[in-house]
């Protein structure tokens, strides 16, 4: 199933020419790529931008499970395409390590510090580049902080910055869903949780997105986001608060500042740019799929279950850059040598004919997708991820039910890099709103309009004669022979007649359902 390359990770053969040699005659493709080096194809570049899970499935026909590929600047790694081999690789951090510092290219200059993916692969003092007792001590304070976060506080906050950014275009009767939505909320959510919110502005939203892209600013960007990091880091040296970098701060495992800046960087970044590619797919599922629309509003599907459906079609990650192996070993039929770089394939595992043979099936309760990766290194923070989509999206869906798409879905746009896919721009109409209270619950119209349709069987009490406010229970007709009730006497107490046998005495008006459902509704979504 392989084809046979002269140049590929893991060899010492510097024969291929280099690329771009115009003694060569190399000719662009369709695509405008040059051929790389022996044949191999590469995981950046035009082809792999407009169509990264085209490419995906031709390296799954040509290689199998695992296969060679190019990184930016044609660096030679594997991308591993099976589900099975992906969760091995992530599960055995003793053949695959996530310690760049043993990736070969490293060591032997082929990848210069100021390579575009530097701030991804750069070894860190934290969780992610460690194994061992390492990791654990540094993962422990984060999932130990994570832990500390209000869930219920947290969906507040999504509601309050949802309707923030929705009254800033509900007037228009347009808007553009991901630079207006879906790009803002989760920086909105993860500034307050880390504890930094007069932090968020347009150039932190748009560094986050752009350090990972492998641009040629993706180093500058970083710069900007590690300053801000490591201001909040000094402030809470200082004066610590109910945050979660007060957390690491204090927490027992005695992180450095650096180590502290470090982990927020890590948390800041992997739950802000997978959620906001998250809820900007959503959100295309429910406007262009109307199996998918109908599904949601019927009550088929809960908007949670949208969005784990989206994670299995739509991961926010395509990619997660990397793995180095440890020493000589195979993976997939393929021969990995000791250094060599791994990338974790999570969108082609999430359609790897193994564990799907039928893309278009539901997975609706099934979580085995890898969309936030696997084994000790798994996304500790998933949960608040998915609890900022779909309390997000529900929101938004509240004020705007009627949003549809303003242009046809073949001419929606997207931009790929080497580890996330997501969508330029989501226009969408709707009849325009006027402006809410931001810290009241999300609706259709201004203010509370209470549901009409509750349906309440109990008998309702009947007022008393002569006593207003006072009520009593409507007497049962008497049975033939049965004895009658005695009328009262001036000046004593008025007898109540007992319900008949088997009856429940009514103890509530019509709107107690309505509004204890309503009290359930908001205490779960957070207002």
């Amino acid at each position: 199933m392989t084809t046979p390359y002269s140049h590929r990770p893991g060899t010492d053969d510097h024969t291929a020419p280099p690329p771009g040699c115009p003694a060569h005659g190399l000719v662009a493709d369709a695509f405008g790529d040059l051929p790389a080096p022996s044949g191999l194809r590469r995981l950046y570049g035009p082809e792999a931008e407009r169509d990264p899970m085209g490419l995906y499935e031709k390296l799954r026909a040509e290689h199998g499970s695992v296969a060679p590929v190019l990184l930016h600047g044609d660096v030679p790694a594997w991308l591993v395409l099976g589900h099975s081999e992906n969760l091995h690789m992530t599960r055995t951090p003793s053949q695959f390590s996530r310690d760049s510092r043993r990736w070969r290219a490293v060591n032997d200059g082929s990848v210069p510090p100021d390579h575009p993916l530097a701030p991804v692969f750069t070894w860190q003092p934290i969780c992610v580049f460690a194994d061992g007792a390492d990791h654990e001590r540094l993962r422990g304070a984060v999932t130990d902080s994570i832990g500390r976060i209000d869930h219920r506080g947290v969906r507040r906050f999504i509601n309050r910055y949802s309707n923030r950014l929705v009254n800033d275009f509900c007037q228009d009767g347009r808007a553009d869903l991901v630079s207006s939505f879906a790009e803002h909320l989760p920086m909105m959510v993860m500034a307050q949780i880390l504890g930094m919110p007069e932090e968020y502005n347009e150039r932190l939203v748009q560094s986050a997105r752009d350090m990972i892209k492998g641009t040629e600013t993706a180093v500058e960007s970083n710069a900007y986001v590690m300053a801000a990091l490591d201001r909040l880091v000094a402030r809470r040296r200082a004066a610590p608060d109910e945050d979660f970098a007060s957390w690491l701060v204090e927490h027992p495992a005695g992180l450095t500042d650096a180590e502290v800046a470090q982990h927020l960087r890590l948390v800041l970044i992997a739950a802000y740019e997978t959620t906001a590619n998250l809820i900007a797919n959503v959100l295309r599922m429910v406007l262009t799929d109307p199996r998918f629309r109908a599904q949601l509003s019927g009550g088929h599907m809960t908007l949670p279950e949208a969005v784990e459906q989206t994670l299995w079609d739509e991961p926010p990650f395509t990619t997660i850059f990397g793995r180095w192996a440890v020493g000589d070993t195979e993976l997939g039929g393929q021969r990995i040598k000791a250094g060599d770089a791994l990338v974790v394939g999570i969108a082609a595992a999430n359609v790897d004919p193994v564990v799907r043979p039928d893309v278009n099936a539901s997975m609706q309760g099934n979580r085995a997708h890898l969309a936030f990766s696997g084994g000790p290194h798994e996304c500790p923070g998933q949960d608040i991820g998915r609890a900022i989509a779909d309390t997000g999206v529900d929101a938004l869906l509240l004020r705007l039910p009627d949003l549809q798409l303003a242009v046809p879905e073949e001419d929606l746009r997207w931009s790929a890099s080497l580890m996330s896919r997501h969508l330029q721009e989501l226009p969408v109409t709707f009849a325009a709103r006027p402006p809410q209270d931001v810290a009241g619950p999300p609706s259709a119209t201004p203010g509370y309009a209470p549901r009409s349709e509750w349906q309440v069987e109990s008998p309702r009490p009947v007022p008393a004669q002569g006593a207003p406010g006072a009520f009593a229970v409507p007497s049962p007709a008497r049975s033939a022979g049965s004895p009658p009730v005695a009328e009262p006497s001036a000046g004593s107490p008025s007898p109540v007649a007992p319900p008949p046998a088997g009856s429940i005495p009514a103890q509530r008006g019509p709107g107690a359902p309505a509004r204890a459902w309503r009290a359930v509704v908001r205490w779960w979504r957070g207002y």
